[in-house]
């Protein structure tokens, strides 16, 4: 029996072959191949464990290995591997007519026998099954997480006894049943034919008074996945819309499940109830995160808050309280969809396919050009306040909302009504298979064609506020956003302005139907 276990690093990861030779000699235990604290203890945890679940643990001398041994192998995760290859070879005694069969085991052992849960399991099956290992055997609290990984079997042990008789009756094992496609059994509710999930009255936007404007955005960034900046006094409300932003999203597809999944099994978020997650992510870091906590790292080159949210969303809430070089660092994966990090001699690299949402006060007091305060702080001390966020990291957030003025006319729409629009939207953009915030070049030339007088309208209006030709491309993206929510082919002249609108700030067209 081939056994292989799995050492978390970055987003691969990688499988850790555990072989045992029994020799003669003074009985003692020796594990190879750059074991940590952590993996050499479990000598001992494997030994009471093994006597403790009524087995006689072996009077030779036991040798383990751990390969590939330049690999540093970390964490308890290796205890069950380790206890049922000693078992294994005991019992076997390197009979070589079963050793081609492969199993991937995980699982911390408790000096009883019984196991505990480790993180990375969804991860590790995953990875295992890209190698062509189709059989696993964990604790049962990670028993539902490892059946996500579609295509593999999984025996699920309360204790050692239960892991090593599943070790050669692969009849135990059991493969993950697909979930039918109703809205009860994926925990949310449909609507136009997409599935969204399920809101409640705390979480509803028809709560947010005063903000049409900046509520007719967040629809907006949902519809297309467009990046996002509301600024405006403390108190107007804009940190209560954005943070209801969640509700909006459409459900996860099972693709994009199946990566945000494996990221937080990594990081050990993972829930017993929620194997596999299906809503986007919602991260809210405080002012306070570093680089290293926002990107990833450390020894195992974990995910960061920019990983987490993946396929989701990542609010900023007082964005200018953040470090500068943190907003900074933002730029590379906002452009790339993916962050690179390198760690002792080693690369990994994370999706982070994130939406950015960030909510900013006018000033340092949040009281300048509010009507009735006054503002304390001086134009410098404004200019260092804005300068943090910088113009290529501005450059990259499509839509840009001034949230100072109270808007109060007309009725306010609940999260419901909003995700019609967005519903028709999301269903177009996943016909054409990429997000309009995600549009290349290339695809902006085909999907986003303009006639001729809605060119020279846009033209126009790029001249008049100084758009960049990414700023050119945003409004082309929002203006195909636009167009999909009202289930247009064409892209129409109010589809163009709403679009500058947004891009400019909010601070033009006062006098037009979007001001």
């Amino acid at each position: 029996m081939k056994i292989f276990s799995f050492s978390p690093f970055g987003y691969e990861g990688s499988l850790v072959t555990v072989e045992v030779d029994l020799r003669r000699g003074i009985p003692a235990v020796d594990v190879v191949g750059l074991a940590d604290g952590a993996v050499r203890e479990s000598r001992e945890r494997m030994r009471s464990a093994i006597r403790n679940s009524g087995f006689e643990f072996p009077l030779e001398r036991v040798l383990i290995s751990l390969s590939p041994a330049d690999l540093k192998k970390e964490g308890a995760g290796f205890d069950l591997a380790l206890a049922l290859a000693v078992l294994d070879a005991q019992k076997n005694n390197g009979d070589a007519a079963i050793r081609d069969d492969c199993v991937l085991v995980m699982g911390e052992l408790e000096l009883s026998g019984m196991l505990r849960p480790v993180r990375g399991v969804h991860a590790a099956a995953c990875t295992a099954l890209s190698c062509g290992i189709n059989r696993c055997i964990v604790s049962s609290a990670n028993g539902l997480e490892a059946l996500e990984a579609e295509g593999m079997k999984v025996f699920s042990a309360e204790n050692l006894s239960e892991a090593f008789e599943a070790l050669y009756k692969p009849e135990l094992f059991k493969s993950g049943i697909e979930s039918e496609k109703d809205p009860g059994v994926l925990g949310g509710e449909c609507t136009g034919g997409v599935m969204f999930a399920k809101t409640d009255d705390s979480c509803d936007m028809k709560h947010v008074c005063g903000q049409k404007k900046l509520v007719r955005a967040l629809q907006i960034a949902a519809a297309g996945g467009h990046n996002l900046l509301a600024y405006g006094p403390p108190g107007c409300g804009k940190t209560l819309a954005l943070s209801r932003f969640a509700g909006l999203l459409p459900l996860l597809s099972p693709e994009e499940s199946q990566s945000v999944t494996r990221i937080h099994s990594l990081a050990g978020l993972l829930q017993p109830s929620q194997p596999l997650i299906t809503v986007p992510p919602f991260r809210m870091p405080h002012q306070t995160a570093s680089i290293e906590g926002m990107c990833g790292g450390g020894i195992n080159c974990r995910p960061g808050e920019i990983s987490l949210a993946h396929n989701g969303v990542l609010f900023l809430d007082e964005a200018a309280e953040f470090r500068s070089s943190v907003l900074q660092m933002l730029r590379v994966p906002l452009e790339n969809g993916s962050i690179s990090l390198s760690r002792a001699g080693r690369t990994t690299v994370y999706p982070a396919a994130f939406q950015l949402l960030m909510a900013a006060n006018p000033c340092p007091c949040g009281n300048y050009g509010v009507p009735d305060k006054i503002c304390l702080c001086s134009a410098h001390s404004v200019e260092m306040y804005w300068r943090k966020f910088s113009g290529p990291l501005l450059d990259r957030v499509d839509i840009r909302v001034n949230a100072s003025k109270k808007d109060n006319d007309g009725a306010f729409l609940s999260t419901l009504e909003l995700r019609k629009e967005i519903a028709c939207a999301v269903t177009a953009q996943r016909k054409r298979g990429v997000k309009n915030s995600r549009l290349s070049p290339e695809q902006i030339s085909r999907y986003c064609k303009l006639e001729k007088a809605e060119a020279e309208l846009l033209e126009k209006e790029a001249v008049e506020h100084g758009f960049s030709q990414r700023g050119i491309s945003a409004c082309l993206k929002l203006s195909r956003t636009l167009a999909d929510m009202s289930g247009h082919e064409k892209i129409t002249a109010g589809d163009i302005k709403e679009a500058v609108f947004y891009r400019a700030g909010g601070n033009v067209f006062e006098d037009a139907e979007y001001a």
